[in-house]
């Protein structure tokens, strides 16, 4: 299992290191001089000339490349902002637990929500409640994000004024945002483990624990929702890691001072260093959470383990031949 999760930690390196390539070739080909944007529109020529000169800004290419990753793998230096001179690592690193709170928070109340009602839902097959949730899912599915955020502002503080519109300083900030997330997020988990405990609760061995005279809620959350939740365990990792990089939109809506909203603004200003800092720790995050739903298979089905083990002990059995 180390060497398993070793060897996942370094293949983290090459996708990283594409993910830099990627955005800041595009970042250095696209229109806008960063030192104009530095100094601003009234700047003279000279300036502007001056301040490329010094920052490097009239190499190559594949130089400016070089030295940014040399500057992350060396010194930890993802440069400073072309829009306000700080250092892009501190700004990132202050947005990003705003970010990561409301991911959390999010992800949370769809798995309880999408789980339970997933459960529900097909253990009455075919009832009322199952029609109206799997209704209610396809709503949420295909509702956008900016769209439901919109309409929950008008509802609830325009015309009721119950919650705050925009912001994220206490409790009362957190519902609007976290129900634009996790009501969408729910509606795939629920169908997702609907879906899986379906073809769980027709396997052999839960007639066999009917059979024995087991509880029914011991059949259905012991056995069956374990064996069900890999592929749920699969998408409310994906949700994670995407609704990281998805809540652009939210924090914009609700005016939230996250890791979105900043790259949002950055794009704005073509602030490069910013967009490449900002998008490198959400791939790093993606990544880093992929990295622990597969650790999380083995906690969840002993098989897995016992797979691992299994190729252990040959790999000892062909070393001692």
């Amino acid at each position: 299992m180390f060497r398993y999760f070793a060897k996942r930690l370094l293949m983290l390196i090459p996708v990283l290191l594409g993910v830099v390539l990627i955005v800041y070739t595009i970042l250095f080909f696209s229109p806008g001089d960063p030192a104009r944007i530095i100094l601003g529109d009234m700047a003279g020529d000279k300036e502007v000339e001056q301040l490329t000169r010094g920052m490097g800004l009239d190499d190559p290419y594949i130089v400016q490349l070089f030295r940014y990753i040399r500057d992350i793998v060396l010194h930890g230096d993802f440069g400073d902002s072309y829009a306000n001179g700080k250092p892009v690592a501190a700004q990132i690193f202050q947005r990003f637990p705003t970010t990561l709170k409301l991911t959390l928070m999010s992800i949370g109340l769809a798995s309880v929500l999408g789980i339970l009602f997933g459960i529900i839902a097909a253990t009455r097959q075919y009832s009322v409640f199952d029609s109206v949730v799997t209704l209610l899912s396809l709503i949420g599915i295909s509702m956008p994000g900016f769209w439901s955020g919109l309409l929950l502002i008008v509802v609830f503080s325009v015309n009721l004024g119950m919650l705050p519109a925009s912001g994220f300083y206490g409790p009362e900030y957190y519902i609007l945002p976290v129900l634009t997330i996790g009501l969408a997020c729910t509606a795939g988990i629920m169908r997702t483990t609907r879906s899986a405990m379906l073809d769980v609760i027709r396997q052999d061995y839960i007639r066999t624990a009917r059979a024995k005279g087991q509880r029914e809620g011991a059949i259905i959350f012991r056995h069956a929702l374990r064996n069900a939740l890999i592929p749920v365990v699969t998408l409310i990792g994906m949700q994670f890691g995407r609704n990281l990089a998805g809540t652009v939109v939210v924090e914009t809506v609700f005016a939230i001072p996250g890791l979105g909203k900043l790259l949002v603004d950055s794009i704005g200003k073509r602030d490069r260093t910013m967009i490449c800092g900002g998008t490198l720790l959400l791939a790093f995050s993606f990544s880093l959470v992929n990295l622990l739903v597969d650790l999380l298979y083995a906690l969840i089905d002993p098989r897995i383990t016992a797979q691992y083990s299994r190729k252990k002990v040959k790999r000892r059995a062909k070393a001692k031949a």
